[in-house]
């Protein structure tokens, strides 16, 4: 059989690996064999179609991987809906206590209660939100 139709089968058995594990390691190691199939294809020795491997896999490993790692643990750049509100302030407009209030985030009317189960919050006293739990903000006062 001819080597570059080998790299290509060992280049597909790396791909569907990365598939079940997605840990972009084999997906990078079958790029390389895809690379050493690509010099098998014009019948150069079996020495340079592995060097080729090896380079191809060591620099995708090296230098590819971690940068692709990166990227891919990234945070969301934007957080919307009620996460978006976690960290803004708010004025009270309703006294809070454990049993209920009102606040105002943003233009927005909330139900409310404080973050600190003992606390009593009076109106007026601007609060940051700390947490989002259903349709209720958990706030704290600010000092």
């Amino acid at each position: 059989m001819l080597s570059w139709i080998v790299w290509l089968i060992v280049a597909a058995v790396l791909g569907v690996a990365e598939l079940l594990t997605t840990t972009l390691a084999f997906g990078l190691i079958a790029v390389a064999a895809v690379v050493a199939a690509v010099v098998g294809a014009f019948h150069l020795d079996l020495g340079l179609q592995l060097a080729a491997f090896v380079v191809a896999a060591g620099a995708g490993l090296v230098f590819v991987r971690p940068i692709a790692m990166r990227h891919i643990k990234q945070p969301p750049a934007l957080r919307t809906g009620t996460a978006a509100l976690v960290g803004r302030s708010a004025i009270v407009l309703e006294e809070v206590s454990e049993h209920g209030g009102r606040v105002r985030i943003d233009g927005e009317e909330w139900s409310s209660r404080p973050y600190d189960e003992s606390l009593v919050i009076p109106v007026g006293t601007k609060v940051d939100v700390m947490q989002i739990k259903g349709a209720t903000a958990l706030v704290y006062p600010r000092e």
